[in-house]
């Protein structure tokens, strides 16, 4: 959040800002000898006896002494939201596929095969966004194959919303492929996730996954060298976590892409849940990712995953597609 004109912090904002949508900068008391710094973005409701009273847009009521003040301004006010950035399915499925990026891959016509020993349907399936080229015989021949060859199933992810995947899709389902692991594309605006008061010093970030991140994180044992791969692979990777004791408190995974943020690999331990983790490990990641110029975000949930769904929720994530994935019989 930047506050500086001419490089000064200023308090340009007082009691006749009333009303408006404000943002302010104040001095946290850590408890510390270090200065902290803490930010509020909301409707200014009052101001009287040197206190401010700032509603977010989550409802809560942020109260700050005047005192503390350090920065503050006048923004403009939040746009009408809307279901999440804009953006087409072909343009977050490529941005998914580089986020998380198979080991090796290959094409057939219009269709991305991807193969990574195994670790994650994502990376170990077909993505068909246009027509393959060829008659559907020999195209799912030498897709058989070629997974064959990689002692792997012949999988497809086929994404709603783009033609080529669901025409294909309707061909398998009458051929017998089995329907399995549906999922949910969700996108938000970034700032918002990074809009937090909590002090987010608990969390480590690093460019590669310790022990304990993976421990927490798990599924890695079957392949850890290819989770690896994937896990570090994209245009910029960070890992998040919050310690714990043998193991993390919790993790996460932001790979930023251009404008995109995506994230993934939230866990947290089962005796530290319902302590807000899951939210302190997204706004971290998500500053991380706004100092690095993206703006909008995205992640994949699975659509039976009910508490993922309520978390992301409560995040300002929204539906943006459904896909699933067709295994053959």
């Amino acid at each position: 959040m930047e506050f500086t004109t001419g490089g000064q912090l200023e308090v340009r904002i007082n009691a006749a800002d009333v009303g408006k949508r404000v943002s302010v900068r104040r001095l946290a008391d850590f408890g510390g000898s270090s200065e902290r710094f803490t930010d509020t973005v909301g409707v200014l409701d009052s101001w009287a006896d040197g206190v401010l009273r700032i509603t977010r847009r989550t409802g809560e009521t942020v109260v700050i002494e005047e005192s503390s003040l350090v920065a503050g301004k006048v923004v403009p006010a939040a746009p009408a939201r809307r279901r999440g950035p804009a953006a087409t399915v072909r343009e977050l499925q490529e941005t998914a596929g580089r986020g998380w990026p198979a080991r090796e891959t290959a094409t057939l016509g219009g269709w991305t095969l991807r193969a990574a020993g195994g670790f994650t349907a994502r990376a170990n399936s077909v993505l068909p966004l246009g027509d393959c080229g060829l008659p559907l015989d020999d195209a799912l021949e030498q897709v058989t194959a070629w997974y064959g060859e990689r002692g792997l199933p012949a999988l497809f992810q086929l994404p709603a919303g783009v033609p080529a995947a669901e025409e294909l899709d309707a061909e398998l389902a009458r051929r017998g492929w089995t329907e399995e692991r549906g999922a949910e594309m969700r996108t938000a605006a970034l700032a918002p996730l990074a809009d937090t008061d909590a002090d987010l010093s608990a969390v480590r970030l690093s460019r590669e996954p310790d022990e304990a991140w993976l421990r927490t994180y798990g599924p890695t044992a079957g392949s850890p060298e290819d989770a690896a791969a994937v896990l570090t692979g994209g245009p910029s990777v960070w890992f998040a976590t919050v310690p714990g004791d043998e193991a993390a408190a919790a993790t996460g995974r932001c790979v930023v892409d251009g404008r995109w943020a995506g994230f993934g690999a939230l866990s947290v331990a089962p005796s530290r849940r319902r302590e807000g983790l899951g939210t302190l490990i997204m706004a971290a990641l998500a500053r991380q990712a706004l100092d690095e110029g993206a703006s909008a975000a995205y992640l994949q949930v699975l659509t039976d995953n009910g508490g993922a769904g309520a978390l992301y929720d409560g995040l300002g994530f929204t539906p943006h597609h459904r896909y699933h994935y067709r295994s053959a019989p």
